[in-house]
Formats: structure tokens, C-alpha cells, sequence
């Protein structure tokens, strides 16, 4: 039997970075970009090395970047955290599994530590790959808890819900993190929006970004649980802006998006103080009249724009500074 499972690349619409913070956002899932995981049946469990795991470099500086940027360990460390949890809720729910091994790999071309959320969606398709192999359904709802807390619990990587529950989910999906929900039930609510009421949009990168999301988290999270009173009235900001945006979706309503993207990023500029480098990004798409924010912590941004003309202009103004810019198109589920 060999299983072949996919998550796709996730960009954050509107509200993030509230969803750790009992906030309110706005994602949807494209399939330009994916992790894919091979899970088949073997006489021991093994985990088979990937592109992240690889121990060869040109160069001594290129030694120092890789681990600079992702440390020591590589995707292996995901698929085994994500399959330890997995084993271990089997237990608690007294779910019986098939006596059976397997031997799993993963290749992802997503583009890497750009906020476009490449290492959990090697954990998400991890565990649909061991949904499906021992034949067990971890409800929907749960699955991405258990994704981010085999990424925090088990690695320490500071994250949040939403690109997991995107990356479950697929297409396009309001997330409402109230704090008596997620903390009585261990997720957020979930709800599905038609990706055909979404405006036109654009994702654009640049690989040379690149910088740990995690580090980005880790100073956020001090912050937010110092209860600095901006901190914490930002994340209110930030929920209303997605559930302004929602609000706008299902109201047919796409021309009020584009003026909550540019107050996503704005609002985030003013608390955070965005590096030049990302800031740049966003200014120079925001010059050829598209609307733009950070699609994740930075390296990668998203927004909306008017026609195929005003698309031309701003592939070729972020074509000056590095960045690719493609359309996504939305992974349905």
C-alpha cells in the first residue's frame, strides 16, 4: 500500500498574527507550492531523510546559513513528533491500530522560511498520511491542535493554529480563536468561505529573505503574556480587521478588502516595527496600486490587485527588489 498525502502552501488574508493570541483571521491554501509525504508498508518504521535533512554544503558559509537558518535537524524531526502524537492519542482514545510499519519520506518545494509555512505542511501531511495508513480519523476540528502541538509541545517552534487548521481545512476558512473555546476544547471555530469570494490576489517572495518564524514568535509571545496594554490591544485590532473582512466576503462587499489588507500590515508596522528589508516588500507592491501585508512573519507577502495591467506593473516594481510574484491558486480540500 503506498499513500501519497499533500499540504499546501498557506497565506494569511487578514488578522494574523492574532490566531496564538485568541484573535480572529482570514487564510486560504494555494497549490503553487506543496509538502508531499510517501508512507509504505515496511517490516521496521523509518523515517527516510529529505531536502531540509540534507549534510552537504559548498562551502563552509553555506554550513554557517543552513544552520543559522534551521538549526540542526531538518523534516525528519516534524514527521516524528507529529507520528508520536498521533501514536500517543491513539492510546488515550483506546483506538486499536493495525500491527504494521511503514517507511515514510516528504519532498516540499515550498519556498523556505518565508512565512508561507513549510514545515507544517510536512506536519500536517504527516498525519493524513497516518490517517489514512492505519485507518483512523482524528476529527477535523483536532487535527491541527495536534500539529501544533507536536511543532510547540515537542520541538519548542512558537506557533500558532492557522496555518495548521488551513492546511487541514484546504480552500479558504475564517478562524475565530475565542479564549473560553480554545481553552475548553483545545481549537478555534472554524468556518469555510466560498474561495469564489475571494478578490483577485498575489503572493510574492523573496527566498533571501528567509529568517526563522519562530524567533519572530518567541519575542511576540513574551510581549503578549507581559500584558503590555498595546500588545494586547493590537490583537483585538487585528481579529476585527478579519471579521471586518469575513463580514465583507459574504456581503459581496470585495472592494472593502483591499483597505483592510493595507490596515492588517499597517497596524502591525506600528507595533512591531517591521525590518526595512520586509517593509520594502510591501511599500513597492503598495507603489504599483496593489493592496499588501505579510503573508506569514515576513519574506513573503499577499494582497489584492485591480487587473491583469496593474499585475503586470507589480510583478515587474517587485521584480526590482528580488521578488517573485505569482497568482495562487486556492487548494479546495
Amino acid at each position: 500500500m503506498l499513500i501519497r498525502t499533500r499540504s499546501y502552501a498557506r497565506a494569511g488574508f487578514l488578522g494574523n498574527p492574532s490566531d496564538g493570541y485568541f484573535g480572529k483571521t482570514i487564510s486560504f491554501a494555494f497549490r503553487n507550492f506543496a509538502a508531499e509525504i510517501v508512507m509504505y508498508e515496511t517490516p521496521e518504521l523509518g523515517f527516510v531523510p529529505g531536502d531540509v535533512d540534507d549534510a552537504t554544503f559548498s562551502s563552509p558559509d553555506d554550513l554557517l546559513r543552513d544552520i543559522q537558518l534551521f538549526g540542526y535537524y531538518g523534516g525528519i524531526r516534524l514527521m516524528k513528533a507529529v507520528a508520536k502524537l498521533f501514536f500517543l492519542y491513539c492510546r488515550e482514545k483506546s483506538i486499536p491500530l493495525p500491527q504494521k510499519n511503514f517507511t515514510v519520506r516528504y519532498t516540499s518545494n515550498i519556498p523556505r522560511l518565508v512565512g508561507l509555512s513549510g514545515s507544517s505542511a510536512i506536519c500536517t501531511a504527516m498525519l493524513k498520511a497516518l490517517q489514512q495508513f492505519y485507518g483512523v480519523e482524528v476529527p477535523l476540528e483536532y487535527a491541527p491542535t495536534l500539529c501544533l502541538e507536536a511543532e510547540r509541545d515537542e520541538l519548542d517552534i512558537q506557533c500558532g493554529l492557522q496555518d495548521r487548521v488551513i492546511q487541514m481545512y484546504g480552500g479558504c476558512v475564517f478562524m475565530d480563536f475565542e479564549k473560553s473555546l480554545v481553552e475548553s476544547t483545545g481549537h478555534g471555530r472554524y468556518e469555510r468561505l466560498d474561495p469564489a469570494l475571494l478578490p483577485r490576489l498575489y503572493v510574492a517572495y523573496d527566498p533571501k529573505r528567509a529568517e526563522i518564524s519562530g524567533k519572530y514568535h518567541k519575542k511576540l509571545r513574551v510581549l503578549f503574556e507581559e500584558k503590555k496594554p498595546d500588545i494586547l490591544a493590537a490583537m483585538g485590532e487585528f481579529a476585527d480587521i478579519a471579521q471586518q473582512g469575513r463580514d465583507a466576503m459574504l456581503s459581496g462587499r470585495t472592494d472593502l478588502l483591499p483597505a483592510l489588507v493595507n490596515a492588517n500590515f499597517d497596524l502591525r508596522d506600528r507595533i512591531f516595527n517591521v525590518a526595512p528589508a520586509n517593509r520594502a516588500m510591501v511599500m513597492t507592491a503598495r507603489s504599483a496600486g496593489a493592496s499588501a501585508k505579510f503573508a506569514g512573519s515576513g519574506g513573503a507577502i499577499v494582497g489584492t490587485y485591480a487587473d491583469d495591467a496593474q499585475f503586470s506593473r507589480l510583478s515587474a516594481a517587485l521584480a526590482t527588489i528580488g521578488c517573485q510574484t505569482i497568482r495562487p491558486e486556492i487548494a479546495v480540500s
